[in-house]
């Protein structure tokens, strides 16, 4: 019996110890086995790199924002001087302040010629860009939710427009323009202005993020026009895009110059940019026209200033077109 006793206690397994060596708790049976200490981060950059880099790119920012400013930060310490201030004084050195002599002095010039230049370039620039804007959405519209013969083929020349410099084509612009009797007219610098190829393509991509063709459909089933659908649906869409090709556009029409020297001869149909161009022309002669263009460069931005300050909203979104879906 203690024989048959003995031999069943040593067939039994064994109890698990509670205790590890060393006097620390053992792990449970079927527990995970502890982790040997905290893994190794690796592949990440260290501190001192990433720190590294964000020194590299704002050095470059405040590169790019100083190339920026400083001529702008220039023509307005310019602005405030007088005529011997000007060439006696430093660059970036202030003087006596003497900018609403050099205001009068501009808008009082040859009966008041300058305010004409700026009406001029506000008349090519706003109606021009609106017009240029207007054209180029409904075409980019069309290209995108209508399907047509040679659709593609079209597309692609229009693409191949922009690849075109706008200088190559004034010359040609030019020889139409005096074929149809409109030269030295505030048409010969609007037209041209109407159309933009690079609108279309953006109007186009502008219509693929905006404009759902559900919403579309929908409205023609309630019985809408083709042209009511696009002037009641699809152009309220499409405002963001269109505000930002307008806003592209009246930069492009304000800063036009190639094309009204060309086209124009009479100096009351100048833009403000071609007008200031005329002064400096003479300032070897007349020295005294140095405020007079100076001055003029800094009232004529302050219309680009303006117009992105007050659209930022609409280009900002325009932007991102078609980035989320």
């Amino acid at each position: 019996m203690s024989t048959q006793t003995a031999q069943t206690a040593q067939a039994a397994p064994s109890a698990p110890p509670t205790t590890a060596p060393g006097g620390e708790p053992a792990p449970a049976l079927g527990a995970p086995p502890a982790r040997q200490g905290k893994r190794k981060q690796a592949g990440r950059p260290g501190r001192s790199g990433a720190m590294a880099s964000r020194a590299v790119v704002n050095a470059v920012l405040l590169v790019a924002v100083l190339y920026t400013l400083m001529p702008l930060t220039w023509l307005l310490i310019a602005a405030t001087k007088n005529h011997a201030d000007l060439f006696g004084t430093a660059g970036f050195g202030f003087g006596e302040f003497h900018l609403l002599d050099n205001l009068r002095a501009v808008f009082t010039y040859d009966d008041g010629i300058f305010g004409r230049w700026l009406l001029n370039s506000l008349l090519y620039s706003v109606v021009g860009s609106l017009a240029s804007s207007l054209i180029s959405v409904a075409a980019g519209y069309c290209f995108d939710k209508y399907e047509f013969r040679g659709k593609g083929a079209l597309f692609g020349l229009v693409l191949t427009g922009t690849l075109v410099p706008t200088v190559v084509i004034t010359l040609p612009q030019y020889l139409l323009a005096s074929e149809v009797g409109i030269v030295n007219t505030y048409w010969s610098v609007l037209i041209p202005a109407l159309v933009n190829p690079f609108g279309v393509y953006l109007a186009r991509v502008f219509s693929e993020g905006y404009v759902p063709g559900e919403v579309l459909e929908a409205a023609r089933i309630d019985g809408a026009s083709e042209l009511r659908v696009f002037r009641s649906i699809s152009l309220p869409m499409l405002m963001p895009g269109f505000m930002t090709l307008f806003l592209f556009s009246f930069t492009a029409s304000w800063n036009n110059f190639f094309g009204p020297l060309v086209m124009l001869n009479d100096h009351h149909l100048y833009p403000a940019v071609l007008g200031i161009y005329s002064w400096n022309q003479v300032v070897l002669q007349y020295p005294e026209f140095y405020s007079l263009a100076i001055t003029g460069s800094l009232v004529a931005v302050i219309p680009l200033a303006l117009a992105f300050i007050g659209l930022q909203r609409f280009w900002r979104s325009g932007l991102t077109a078609g980035a989320v879906k």
